[in-house]
């Protein structure tokens, strides 16, 4: 039995995995693309809707808060229950969500109706980033680090594109504009409905294959509890101190430097450009490596040049952000793939839960940034959060798992 296990099922399996891991992971990156571009309108138009609605930056931080908890609370209750019953059309169903959402953000014309639209986009983010998390999985062929990256840096290109379309589509037309990108989550919906069937067909040849041994953890539950909370400290530090950049960075630059709308827009869109590509660099490091070290080295790491970004002039604000967007990314794919090997299959609960976390990390970030950006200014939040990479330290405590695995 123990010969004929990694014999006889790994050719097929991994031919398999090889035949379709290229097109389906490009499917659901840029699917993840399309969906991240249309979620990053909203703090991209933040400008436009602090003049034309005359709000304050704590209005500001509550439409993200709005916006990434509705996504957060849901996320791990749909992974643990996709978990248990896979849903390969539930992408679809997400899309859905979000275009409803895109539109009532278009045509808003209350800020309670602003505040709807943001929750609406969020829910389907929730019902999104799970499963989509699992079909990258399954298309890995065992490269779950590449894999994750390569889903990831969709979202995060997409992310990057969102703020850049907003400056050349939605402030020279106006809100009304944003229902044009309603095209982009039709185009979604399409792609992500082929995925739902290759999904659905590769969960009934799986039902039809011997059952393989439960996986189980390399280290004890106690230090499975310790080692999750240290993960979440650090995605706390990672998307507190993000929440910063991307929800204020244009108004810091407009602010300090008296840039125009577009220009900051440009620039919003280079650090975020450099956010995907650390994105796509974390995985396969991670793989080559081991993730731990990753993880260490892309917190903790970031520290000196965010403590040197409050003071510097806008050439090397831009040079410091690039690095800090690109070293900082790189975290998310190895923190995630790291948790479903404490975790082994959970995975849906597991990307739930630290989606789920950045999203809700993000939001309380940006709601209390947005309150004491009101009661101080932009450049005392960039001061003060230049500090939190130093959370990065309890990277030390996590067990080195792939050292336990033998």
């Amino acid at each position: 039995m123990d010969t004929k296990s990694p014999v006889m099922p790994a050719a097929p399996v991994q031919t398999s995995a090889e035949r379709v891991a290229v097109p389906i992971l490009a499917a659901i990156s840029v699917s993840h693309l399309l969906n991240d571009l249309i979620q990053s309108l909203l703090p991209a138009i933040y400008p436009i809707l602090k003049d034309n609605y005359r709000l304050d930056f704590g209005q500001i931080g509550l439409l993200t808060l709005t916006f990434q908890m509705s996504a957060s609370l849901l996320q791990p209750l749909v992974g643990t229950f996709t978990d248990r019953k896979p849903q390969p059309f539930s992408l679809v169903v997400g899309m859905g969500f979000t275009l409803v959402g895109l539109l009532t953000l278009s045509q808003a014309h209350s800020y309670p109706l602003l505040l709807l639209g943001a929750a609406l986009v969020g829910m389907g983010s929730s019902v999104f980033h799970p499963e989509s998390s699992r079909v990258a999985r399954m298309a890995s062929g065992g490269r779950h680090g590449l894999a994750q990256s390569v889903f990831q840096v969709g979202g995060n290109a997409g992310t990057a594109l969102g703020p850049l379309l907003a400056a050349f589509i939605v402030v020279p037309f106006g809100q009304g504009s944003i229902a044009w990108f309603s095209a982009v989550a039709l185009l979604a919906m399409l792609i992500l409905s082929a995925v739902g069937r290759w999904y659905r067909d590769r969960l009934v040849e799986l039902k039809a294959k011997p059952k393989a041994a439960q996986k189980t953890s390399p280290v004890s539950r106690g230090r499975i509890a310790v080692s999750i909370t240290i993960l979440m400290l650090l995605v706390f530090s990672k998307n507190f101190y993000m929440a910063g950049l991307t929800s204020y960075y244009t108004f810091y630059l407009i602010e300090k430097f008296q840039l125009s709308v577009q220009d900051a827009q440009v620039y919003l869109f280079i650090f975020l450009g450099a956010v995907a590509a650390g994105t796509l660099l974390g995985g396969p490091v991670g793989d080559r490596i081991g993730r731990r070290y990753v993880i260490w080295i892309s917190i903790l790491g970031v520290l000196p040049f965010t403590l040197l970004l409050p003071y510097a002039s806008l050439f090397w604000t831009a040079v410091l952000s690039i690095i800090i967007g690109l070293v900082l990314a790189s975290a998310f794919s190895a923190i995630l793939v790291y948790a479903t090997e404490l975790v082994p299959g959970r995975v849906g609960m597991i990307a739930g839960l630290f989606f789920g976390l950045s999203f809700g990390m993000g939001g309380l970030g940006a709601a209390a940034l947005g309150y004491l950006a009101d009661a101080t200014s932009i450049e005392t939040v960039y001061k003060l959060c230049s500090f939190l990479p130093a959370i990065g330290l309890f990277a030390y405590f996590l067990p080195k798992i792939e050292k336990a695995r033998g």
